[in-house]
Parts: C-alpha cells; sequence; structure tokens
C-alpha cells in the first residue's frame, strides 16, 4: 500500500478537519462518500477542508428531499450490506421514522428485516397513502426470505417428518426393506448368503397418515421485530406443507391468533402489533388449551423471556405440557443478530425443566424443527446462553 493510499484510508476513517493529522484532502468519489459518511456519523463539530469540501457534521435534516438524495448516495457510493447498516443508523441515530411514512422515502431504502420491522411499528401512525408502499416493501422482504428458507426447510422436515413415522412392526407391504436391511447388515449369515432382520423398519399407510401439530408462539414486544418477521415466514412454509398443522399465536399482554392468515406472511405481519408489555404465561396457556394431540405436537417459543404475567405459572404450563409428550422448544431470539439481551434466571429455570433457550439463526432452524419432530436432542449453538 503506497503512503498516499494509507493517508487516504485515515483520512476516510477519521473525519478530516485540522485534528486527524493526516493533512490529506479528498476529491471526487472519495469526497462524497465522506460527506454521506459525514451527515450519519459525524460529531458537529469539524470544519471541512479548506479545499471545499463539506464538513463532516451529523445532520440529514428533517427534509425527506435531503433524505431521500442521501438514500440513493449511500447506495451509489456502498454495498447493500453496509447500507442496510447506515440506513439503520440513521432511523436510530437521527430519528428519521417519521419520514418512512412517507411514499416516496419508502421507495428509496434498502429493504431488509429490520425495516420491515420499524414498519411495522410504525403502522398505526402510517397515513392511508403510505400503506400500500409499505406493503410492497414488506413483500418484497418476504419473498427474498421465502427463496431463501422455504425449500431447505421443507426438505428438512419432510425428511424429519419420514424417520418419525417410521414403525418396528409394519405389515408385511408395508415394510422397507432397503432400510431393514442396512439396519440388520450386522445380523449377515455368510453361509447361508443372507441378512437375518431381527428389526423391521416401515413406512407405508403409517407414513403417509403422520401428521405433526406445530405451534410458534411469538413474542410480538419491540425487542422482538426481527424474529416475528422470521416466525411469519417461516410459519407460512410449515402451513404449506400437508403433513403439519400449524398454529401462529403472537403476544404482548394480549394474545392474537394469526393462524388463518398464514397463507400470506405480509397479513400476518400486518397483523402483529409490535411493542407493549409481555404476558407469557396467557400465551402459553391459549396455546396449551388448543392441543389435541400432545405426543404429535411441537411447541415453539420465541421470546427473551421477560415475563410480565404469572412466571411460576408459566413454568407450571411447560412442564405439563412436556409431561404430556409435547416437544417444547424455547428460543431467545429467530434472527441473524445472536441473543439479545434476555431474563436468565428464566431460561435458567427452563432449562432445569430439560427445555434450554437458546438463540437460534433462521438458517439452523429447519435443523432446530427436524430434531423436535424427531424428538432427538436439539442441534444448540455453542454460543447458545441456555444454562
Amino acid at each position: 500500500m503506497t503512503e498516499d493510499e494509507r493517508l487516504r484510508r485515515w483520512r476516510m476513517v477519521l473525519g478530516g478537519g485540522a485534528a486527524d493529522g493526516t493533512g490529506h484532502s479528498l476529491a471526487g468519489t472519495d469526497a462524497a462518500m465522506d460527506g454521506a459518511l459525514g451527515a450519519l456519523y459525524g460529531d458537529g463539530t469539524a470544519k471541512g477542508e479548506r479545499q471545499g469540501t463539506r464538513a463532516r457534521s451529523a445532520g440529514l435534516g428533517a427534509s425527506a428531499p435531503s433524505v431521500a438524495r442521501w438514500l440513493g448516495d449511500i447506495r451509489t457510493y456502498f454495498p447493500s450490506s453496509v447500507v442496510q447498516v447506515m440506513q439503520r443508523d440513521a432511523i436510530d441515530r437521527l430519528g428519521l421514522s417519521a419520514l418512512l411514512l412517507e411514499p416516496e422515502m419508502l421507495e428509496a431504502v434498502e429493504a431488509d428485516v429490520h425495516l420491515v420491522g420499524t414498519l411495522l411499528s410504525l403502522d398505526k401512525a402510517m397515513p392511508e397513502t403510505t400503506k400500500e408502499t409499505a406493503r410492497a416493501v414488506v413483500r418484497k422482504v418476504v419473498q427474498d426470505l421465502e427463496k431463501r428458507l422455504a425449500d431447505r426447510t421443507r426438505t428438512a422436515l419432510a425428511g424429519a417428518l419420514d424417520r418419525s413415522a417410521r414403525v418396528t412392526r409394519p405389515r408385511h407391504r408395508d415394510i422397507d426393506w432397503d432400510r431393514t436391511i442396512r439396519a440388520n447388515l450386522k445380523n449377515y449369515l455368510p453361509e447361508y448368503g443372507t441378512v437375518v432382520p431381527e428389526r423391521l423398519i416401515g413406512y407405508g399407510r403409517a407414513s403417509r397418515s403422520v401428521k405433526k401439530d406445530v405451534v410458534l408462539c411469538v413474542d410480538q414486544s419491540g425487542s422482538m421485530a426481527a424474529s416475528v418477521v422470521y416466525a411469519s415466514v417461516f410459519g407460512a412454509v410449515l402451513a404449506s406443507m400437508r403433513s403439519i398443522a400449524t398454529r401462529l399465536v403472537v403476544f404482548d399482554t394480549a394474545v392474537v391468533d394469526l393462524t388463518e392468515q398464514l397463507d400470506d406472511p405480509v397479513d400476518v405481519l400486518f397483523g402483529t402489533q409490535l411493542g407493549g408489555g409481555t404476558d407469557i404465561n396467557r400465551a402459553l396457556a391459549y396455546c396449551q388449551d388448543r392441543i389435541s394431540r400432545p405426543a404429535d405436537t411441537v411447541v415453539v417459543l420465541i421470546s427473551d423471556l421477560y415475563e410480565g404475567g404469572i412466571r411460576d405459572e408459566m413454568l407450571k404450563r411447560v412442564a405439563a405440557m412436556k409431561a404430556s409428550g409435547v416437544q417444547f422448544v424455547a428460543l431467545l431470539a429467530l434472527s441473524d443478530e445472536g441473543a439479545p439481551a434476555y431474563d436468565r434466571e428464566h431460561a435458567a429455570a427452563l432449562a432445569a425443566l430439560g427445555a434450554p433457550a437458546f438463540a437460534c439463526t433462521p438458517d439452523l432452524f429447519p435443523e432446530v424443527m427436524a430434531a423436535a419432530i424427531e424428538k432427538r436432542p436439539l442441534p444448540i449453538p455453542d454460543m447458545a446462553t441456555h444454562q
């Protein structure tokens, strides 16, 4: 790296001004990139450079046109992943949420899961002129997620359903000879050139009739926005599988059953109400009352476990469901962001009941569900906080 390039990079990092010590000035694209960064991350104290570059000082103003120009600039100069981070920071640092209520602003942003969460939190304040644009933005993100996640989820769960449907005493016409032979190779008798099938494995009618019930119970408090988005997408994918009966329940201090809307995850998302308190016990009570086949049911609680309801009752419900044969899964988050802040005492109490709580990425979720369906140990990540 040349000395000039090294100074250029340090100048971009430090932001200019007399105190940065680089003595390097920016021009052209570098100056434009610096201006876009300065509008968001500057501290307002820099005086700029004598060559006429803009000062790096925070502030996009309250003007929608100026913000729209800035959004266009960052999409020109930075890759999509960086643009999404900068948009998120602009919303958090500069209070730009209100501007997202304008259709022209929504058309200018780079849509991602976090933007969807912000739009959902603004839904009640959104004017009618903006709602259709907002739905289009949300639909694009949902469709992208479905393309990424749907096939893998269906494949993983279909295999799990097949394996969970195996019977060890099948009728002759229902024997799966391929798997039966492989399972009994240790019983090969070379003198007779045959395998003695001590254990028969079959699918047949059992596999065609098997059906699992899955209940997604999702905390819709404000901190769980990304998890709500992913849960809605997965709920729609699961609901599309004939062998799985899927129920989606969202809750804060109230409980809302969105199962009837699962054919369209966008409708599901706009049926949520991000924010408010949390009553996990009430939500689990609702889910528990609707379990008719506990041995064939998987309940997935997605929550940071900050319980505003009755803690002891919540734990009793989890214990009762597990004792009845329900496979209970507790996820602190369903997102790419790792474990959020969560109630460690409640996580430890669930772990003591045999339901460790851990953060789960969308890519891992199909494996978690497959393990739950097969009633085998869950693939808990090493980083999981499930003590």
